[in-house]
């Protein structure tokens, strides 16, 4: 979207806090013997209690089989997107976790996204992490009134190949505010100045997916995540942002 007024921005804002908020109190819950299942309670509980509603939950986009089951995605190891929770996925030591949370506020939608590891990781973990939070960052700043939609991907691509990961391709940021996904698709490849120029007020979700492996991925057979076709491991950090002529206001700060 592209706020208009200063009620939708108070409104995103507002929206923005309570994912933070819940986002910053799941991610202390990740630790090993602790359910995918578990997490996703919390974040339903602590939205709701907020004000907010899950707008992950019961959400359908275009071509999915059925809709989304949760309020969180929780994504673990292998997996790079929209995972299930499930009372029969325990956390384990070591493992990669990906938390990707959705609150609509009055109608206002944010989205965003934090990695962890459970316990203690191995270096190429912690790596892939340090990558990921990093690839994040730098297509933020990227990222203003007049900019282009390929600024960001041109950034992530610096760091990807400064940490010796791999992109998922196939996977990038886009608009949000109205609905969970909107146009424009960012991509988290790209030429800086290519793509189409971005105006102020414009409401964007930029999140990167780096992998250890390759970049390609595969549905499985949920309907709804999707892993590394090679089996190396992913991580995934996303923030909410709104394009102004200085920068961007981050709606979804994280840790």
């Amino acid at each position: 979207m592209i706020v208009k007024t200063q009620e939708d921005i108070e409104n995103l804002r507002i929206s923005g806090k309570i994912l933070s908020d819940v986002l910053k109190e799941i991610i202390q819950l990740v630790k090993p013997g602790v359910t995918s299942a578990e997490l996703d309670l919390v974040a339903e509980k602590g939205i709701r209690d907020r004000g907010g509603v899950p707008a992950f939950l019961n959400y359908k986009p275009k071509g999915a089989a059925f809709p989304y089951p949760a309020a969180l995605c929780v994504t673990i190891n292998d997996e790079v997107a929209h995972g299930i929770p499930s009372e029969d996925r325990v956390i384990k030591e070591g493992d990669i976790v990906s938390l990707d949370l959705g609150v609509s506020y009055n109608g206002y939608v944010t989205d965003s996204a934090l990695a962890c590891i459970a316990g203690e990781g191995d270096e190429d973990s912690k790596r892939l992490l340090e990558a990921s939070r990093e690839a994040l960052n730098v297509a933020v700043a990227a990222l203003k009134a007049g900019a282009h939609a390929e600024d960001a991907g041109a950034e992530v691509e610096i760091i990807a190949k400064k940490y010796n990961v791999a992109i998922v391709e196939d996977l990038g940021g886009h608009g949000v505010g109205q609905s969970v996904h909107e146009k424009p698709y960012i991509s988290n490849v790209g030429t800086k100045g290519k793509g189409e120029i971005l105006p102020a007020g414009m409401v964007l979700a930029i999140e990167p997916h780096l992998t250890l492996g390759k970049g390609d991925i595969v549905l499985e057979d949920d309907q709804w995540t999707y892993s590394t076709a090679d089996g190396s491991r992913a991580a995934h950090f996303e923030q909410t942002i709104m394009l102004t002529e200085n920068g961007c206001e981050i709606l979804t700060p994280l840790l």
